[in-house]
C-alpha cells in the first residue's frame, strides 16, 4: 500500500532527512530576556521541550538511554532554554518569482529550513509578500514538532502575484517582528531598488542574512535573438531592443555583478548569499549546496 505524502512540498525521505538537520548560523544572535520566550539550546535547563534524532556531533548526555534501549535508535532530548533564536522566513511572492517556478523552489526551501528551526525548538515566522496592495501574509511565531503540520500547511496555501519589491518587503516585515536570529530572504532580487538598506535594517535588528537568489534557467543563461519586445511582469513597462544578441554579454555582466553585490553586502554583515537556479532538485539544493556552504549541518 502506497505511503501518502506528509506535505506536497517535500518527499517524505527528504522531510525525514532535513528533521534531524538544523540552521547552522555564523553567530548565534539569541533573545535573552528571561521568562519571556523559551527555546533549545540543552544544558541547565529542566524543563523537557520535545525529542529528535541524534546525530553526530550531538552531545550524549542528552541521548534518552531509555528510549534507545526499547527502540535501539538514539533520540536526543531537547530541554526549554532561556535563550531562543527565531527564524524569520521572507517569501518574496511578487510576480515575478511566478516565472520558471522559482516561487515553488522558494517555498520548498522554506519549508526545509523551516523545518530545520521547529525541530530544535527554534521559534519560526513566516512573511510571503505579493502586492504592494495588501499586507504581508503572516504566519506568527510557532515552534516545535507540534507545530509542524501548521507550517507546512501555511507555506502550500501561499499564492503569488503582484509588484511587492523585496527591498520594501523587509521593511515592511521589520515593523512587525521583534526577537533575534535569522533572516532567510527568498526572492530573485530583481529589484530597480537599494537593497543595502534592508540588509542594513535586517543586521542592526539582530538578524544574521541568510539571502537565497532563486532565478529562472532562461534568466541566468536566456537564448535571444532578434528584435524583442520586453514587459516588466510587475509594472507591466515596456522595452523594444534591436538585435538582443549583441546585448547578451553585458546582460551576463550586469547579472553577475548583481551577484557579486549581493553577495558582498551579505557577509559584510557576517551572513550569507548564494544564487540558485529554479530547476535545481531540493534534494542538491538541501543536501549538496547549503550542506557544504555551511548554512546548514
Amino acid at each position: 500500500m502506497p505511503v501518502s505524502q506528509f506535505t506536497t512540498l517535500l518527499p517524505n525521505d527528504v522531510l525525514a532527512r532535513v528533521e534531524r538537520m538544523r540552521l547552522n548560523p555564523i553567530r548565534r544572535q539569541t533573545n535573552r530576556m528571561r521568562g519571556e520566550h523559551l527555546s533549545s539550546k540543552g544544558g541547565t535547563s529542566i524543563e523537557f521541550a520535545d525529542y529528535r534524532d541524534y546525530v553526530a556531533g550531538d552531545d550524549i548526555r542528552y541521548v534518552d538511554w531509555n528510549i534507545f534501549s526499547r527502540l535501539n535508535h538514539p533520540y536526543l532530548k531537547l530541554f526549554a532554554h532561556e535563550e531562543e533564536m527565531h527564524v524569520v522566513i521572507l517569501l518574496d511572492a511578487s510576480q515575478s518569482m511566478l516565472f520558471e517556478e522559482k516561487f515553488d523552489l522558494a517555498r520548498q526551501a522554506a519549508a526545509a529550513l523551516g523545518v530545520m528551526g521547529l525541530m530544535n525548538v527554534e521559534r519560526v515566522s513566516v512573511y510571503s509578500c505579493a502586492s504592494l496592495q495588501s499586507e504581508p501574509v503572516i504566519m506568527p511565531p510557532v515552534t516545535g514538532r507540534a507545530s509542524l503540520q501548521r507550517f507546512l500547511k501555511f507555506l502550500e496555501g501561499l499564492a503569488g502575484g503582484g509588484a511587492f519589491p523585496v527591498e520594501q518587503a523587509i521593511e515592511e516585515v521589520l515593523k512587525r517582528h521583534r526577537g533575534r536570529g535569522v533572516a532567510i530572504v527568498l526572492s530573485d532580487f530583481l529589484t530597480l531598488g537599494d537593497l543595502t538598506r534592508g540588509f542594513n535594517l535586517l543586521h542592526n535588528a539582530g538578524l544574521e542574512i541568510y539571502g537565497l537568489q532563486i532565478l529562472g534557467p532562461s534568466e541566468i543563461d536566456p537564448e535571444l535573438t532578434g528584435d524583442l519586445r520586453f514587459i516588466d511582469s510587475e509594472t507591466q513597462q515596456t522595452l523594444d531592443v534591436s538585435s538582443v544578441g549583441e546585448l547578451l554579454g553585458i546582460y551576463h555582466e550586469h547579472r553577475l555583478a548583481l551577484e557579486a553585490h549581493l553577495s558582498a553586502e551579505c557577509r559584510k554583515r557576517s551572513g550569507r548569499f548564494l544564487s540558485v537556479s529554479s530547476d535545481e532538485p531540493i534534494k542538491s539544493l538541501l543536501f549538496d549546496r547549503l550542506l557544504r556552504k555551511g548554512w546548514v549541518r
